[in-house]
């Protein structure tokens, strides 16, 4: 397990471009190794600085041509851009199903972005445990924007919202009818809506039920509406008004204070996730070994109530 000095040297690394430093934080990361912990200690001084945009939406949509696409722009800017692509578990090995999009290759070979898909492991909301930790490895690694990009599985997508300044909902036409994404609940965590694929028929009425939709909710007079910014990612069409839409949108959340709002409580559920994840691992101890195990034995024979037990655990 790397020391405190060996941890520095690491990140170090990875801040002068180590492509191989990077992708060694990163799996720490996954692996939940007991070497965050100076890790973490390491990266605090340099993280804070870049910004975080989620994408989300329906499977189908293009949520990975419009992160490639603005990754593209971003480069154009000279910015340097991370991508954390969450996927799927493989059922058989335990990894991201998908791995590195293939339509991310373009940027492969780019020293100024990296790319990394985690694999979600049967996490709800799209994402994988380890995405709050790893997107402070990237951003303390010195990159200016950060993308992430979920698994599109519906209601519980919403997660997404927690972890980025700016979170963009995407929709496509011939995705079936657009208002069941609102059903999805995801429509109330946008900040923004891409209508991806603008040049297929049926573009412009997704467009105009997002609009008869965002009519009917209410904002406050210094409240951020959300823009619609029709796209086609795959040919680039529509990308810089995004990235315009973007930018307006990172000046609001300065200027309204919004911004700090979402970080405290961003770290506030990355701590408190942290913190639950260690007292499950001390309740649980070794299986047949634990308490846990003789209190569980107690209520399935129907000798203790369940929050007794739990009362018993804490309390031990």
């Amino acid at each position: 397990m790397p020391d405190d000095s060996h941890a520095e040297a690491l990140v170090a690394a990875a801040r002068e471009g180590d492509p191989r430093s990077l992708a060694r934080l990163v799996s720490l990361v996954e692996n939940g190794s007991a070497a965050l912990r100076p890790v973490m200690r390491a990266v605090l001084p340099h993280a804070g600085h870049a910004r975080v945009v989620g994408l989300t939406g329906s499977p189908g949509v293009g949520k990975s041509t419009v992160t490639a696409a603005l990754v593209r722009a971003y480069r154009a800017l000279g910015l340097r851009v991370g991508v954390l692509a969450v996927d799927p578990t493989s059922p058989f090995t335990g990894g991201a199903l998908l791995g590195d999009r293939v339509r991310m290759q373009d940027h492969a070979t780019d020293p100024g972005v990296f790319i990394r898909s985690m694999a979600s492991r049967g996490h709800l909301g799209g994402l994988a445990a380890a995405a709050p930790q790893a997107l402070r490895i990237l951003d303390a690694a010195g990159f200016d924007v950060i993308c992430v990009e979920t698994v599109g599985v519906g209601q519980a997508e919403v997660e997404i919202a927690s972890l980025a300044d700016s979170t963009l909902v995407i929709v496509a036409p011939g995705m079936g009818d657009s208002i069941q994404a609102a059903k999805a609940g995801i429509l109330e965590i946008a900040d923004l809506f891409v209508v991806n694929k603008s040049d297929r028929p049926g573009a412009q009425e997704v467009v105009r039920d997002l609009r008869t939709m965002l009519a009917m909710a209410r904002f406050g007079a210094d409240g951020w509406k959300p823009p619609i910014v029709s796209a086609s990612a795959a040919t680039g069409d529509g990308i810089e008004e995004l990235v315009a839409r973007l930018d307006e949108h990172w000046s609001w959340l300065e200027s309204s204070g919004e911004r700090d709002r979402r970080r405290l409580a961003r770290a506030r559920a990355e701590v408190s996730a942290i913190a639950v994840a260690e007292m499950r691992r001390q309740l649980g101890g070794l299986p047949g070994q634990s308490r846990l195990d003789d209190l569980a034995a107690q209520v399935a024979a129907g000798k203790l109530d369940p929050y007794s037990a739990a009362d018993e655990l804490i309390a031990g």
